[in-house]
């Protein structure tokens, strides 16, 4: 029997952890998750396409987007502003299919609010010292970034109690089956599925 609806998979964490990486591992290993394109006020960059990369919006536009609600969540970096669109999300799901989101933890806790009934994920590093190694590693951040970064790290940890389940990012591999196995039970829980199989009874 085909789901009336997917699931809003919502995966965030501390900088660093890698959730990029997941992300792109879980994609390889199944077709059916859809990704959320972000909006951005940004200009393109070469070889990035609309609908595909970013939804490019002007300034003007997001702002209304905001103000009418149509953002899951959103955020300002450097002058530009940083999205999810709800109504991608809101059609992919409708259709049936899971959408994954891969989100700072300030993002996530907005679209918690906005949206309950999703999947919260935090992906957590084995530890604090793998996690500086990892950002130091990246070879882009002076000493004081990373202590900030770390210093964020140690306040987002705080807020895993915010989330449904918590996945340990020790092997890349091992992180995507994990989250495989929660997205394949929260798929089979009878309050998301008992509305289709009381129609079926009543047929």
């Amino acid at each position: 029997m085909k789901r009336e609806k997917g699931l809003l998979i919502v995966l965030s964490g501390p900088s660093g952890v890698g959730k990029g990486t997941v992300c792109g591992a879980l994609r390889q290993h199944d077709t059916d998750i859809k990704y959320s394109v972000s909006a951005t006020t940004r200009s393109p960059r070469e070889g990035e396409q609309n609908g595909i990369n970013y939804f490019f919006k002007s300034k003007e536009e997001f702002e209304k987007m905001i103000e009418e609600g149509e953002m899951l969540e959103y955020a300002r970096y450097v002058d530009n502003y940083y999205g999810t669109p709800r109504a991608y999300v809101t059609e992919m799901i409708e259709k049936g299919y899971d959408v994954i989101l891969e989100i700072e933890v300030q993002g996530a806790l907005q679209v918690k609010e906005s949206f309950p009934e999703g999947v919260f994920i935090f992906l957590m590093p084995p530890s604090l010292n793998e996690l500086r190694s990892r950002i130091e590693g990246r070879g882009t951040e002076t000493g004081d970034l990373i202590e900030s970064r770390m210093t964020v790290a140690r306040d987002e940890i705080e807020l895993m109690d915010k989330y449904d389940y918590v996945v340990e990012n020790d092997e890349v591999e091992l992180a995507v089956e994990r989250i495989k196995s929660i997205v394949t039970a929260e798929n089979c829980k009878k309050d998301r599925l008992i509305h289709q199989y009381k129609q079926l009874a009543e047929e």
